[in-house]
C-alpha cells in the first residue's frame, strides 16, 4: 500500500481538570526524523511520544508532534517554581522593556502565563498512569494522520500508475519502430556498402559483408533495454502491490527504467525513438517527483 510522507493529524480530549491536544504533521525525509513540543510539565513523555510515532505512524519521514495541555484545576500534584528559569525570563522582560522603551506592566498574571515558570511534582507511580493517558490521545491523533496519509498515499498511486502506463505506451512504440529500423539500417549499410566496394573495383566477399552489417544493426538494436523496461514494469506493480514501504524500492526503481531509456536515446539513430524518448524522460521525472514523498 502506497502512504504519503506529508500528512497531518489532530485529537483533543476534554477532560474535568484539564483539555489534551496532540496534533501531527510530517513531510518527506529520507529517515525518520521526530520532534516533540511538550510543556515542561510532561517532557518526561517526550522519548515515549517518538517511539510510539515510529512504531505506530511512520518509519521515515520528518515529524512535528505538537502536545497542549490547557489546566483547569490545580490536579497536578504539587506545583512549584522553577526559580532560576523565573528569574532569567523577568530579567529577559526588563531588557526588553528598558532597551526598547516599552511599557513596564509586569505583573503576576501577565508572568504567570508563561506556564514554563511551574514545576510540577507527581508520585513515580502517577507516570505509567499519565502516559496512559497521553497514549489514548496520541492514538486517535496517529488514526487521524494515517488516515490522511492513505488518502493522499491513494492519489499518489492513481497518478503514478497512469504514468507508468504512458511510459509503457510510449516503449512499445519504440519497440515497434525499432524492429523496422534495424532492418532498414542494415539493408541500407550493405547497400552503401556494396556501392562503394563496386565503384572501387574490389570483389565483395558476402559471408563477411552480412556478418560486418549484422555486427552494426546489432550496436543500434536495443531489444535487450526494452527486455529490461517491460521486466521493471512488472516490478513496479509488485512493489506498488506489497503491505511494506514502497518509497524506497519505487525511487531505486524509476532510477533503472531512466538508465535503461537514456541507453535507448543514445543507441537508437532515429528521430521518432529520439522524440518518445524525451517523453518517457519527462514522465518517469515526474514519478520520481511523486515517489519522493512515498514511505
Amino acid at each position: 500500500m502506497v502512504k504519503s510522507m506529508t500528512a497531518f493529524g489532530r485529537a483533543k480530549l476534554e477532560g474535568d481538570t484539564r483539555d489534551i491536544t496532540i496534533e501531527l504533521k510530517s513531510v518527506n525525509s529520507r529517515f525518520f526524523d521526530c520532534n516533540v513540543k511538550l510543556p515542561r510539565a510532561y517532557i518526561f513523555l517526550e522519548e515515549r511520544i517518538k517511539e510510539h510515532v515510529k512504531r505506530t505512524a511512520t518509519s521515515r519521514a520528518k515529524v512535528d508532534v505538537f502536545v497542549t495541555v490547557d489546566n483547569h484545576t490545580a490536579g497536578l500534584g504539587t506545583v512549584g517554581l522553577d526559580t532560576a528559569y523565573l528569574e532569567g525570563y523577568l530579567a529577559a522582560l526588563r531588557r526588553l522593556s528598558d532597551e526598547y522603551g516599552l511599557k513596564d506592566d509586569i505583573s503576576v498574571m501577565t508572568v504567570a502565563r508563561n506556564q514554563d515558570i511551574f514545576t510540577h511534582e507527581r508520585e513515580e507511580e502517577d507516570l505509567e498512569s499519565e502516559w496512559e493517558i497521553f497514549r489514548a490521545v496520541l492514538d486517535k491523533a496517529i488514526a487521524d494522520y494515517n488516515d490522511m496519509r492513505e488518502a493522499e498515499g491513494s492519489k499518489a498511486e492513481s497518478d503514478i500508475k497512469a504514468k507508468v502506463e504512458l511510459v509503457r505506451a510510449y516503449s512499445d512504440e519504440i519497440e515497434k519502430i525499432s524492429l523496422e529500423d534495424t532492418v532498414g539500417y542494415r539493408d541500407k549499410l550493405e547497400a552503401r556498402i556494396r556501392q562503394i566496394l563496386d565503384s572501387n573495383d574490389v570483389a565483395v566477399d558476402e559471408n563477411r559483408l552480412l556478418t560486418e552489417c549484422a555486427i552494426w544493426a546489432d550496436k543500434i538494436a536495443i531489444d535487450e533495454e526494452l527486455v529490461r523496461l517491460r521486466s521493471h514494469f512488472g516490478a513496479f506493480y509488485d512493489i506498488i502491490a506489497s503491505p511494506e514501504p514502497s518509497g524506497r524500492k519505487l525511487d531505486f526503481l524509476m532510477q533503472e527504467m531512466n538508465r535503461e531509456t537514456n541507453t535507448i536515446g543514445s543507441k537508437a539513430n532515429n528521430a521518432r525513438i529520439a522524440r518518445l524518448v524525451v517523453n518517457m524522460k519527462g514522465e518517469l521525472e515526474k514519478i520520481r517527483e511523486q515517489v519522493q514523498n512515498i514511505e
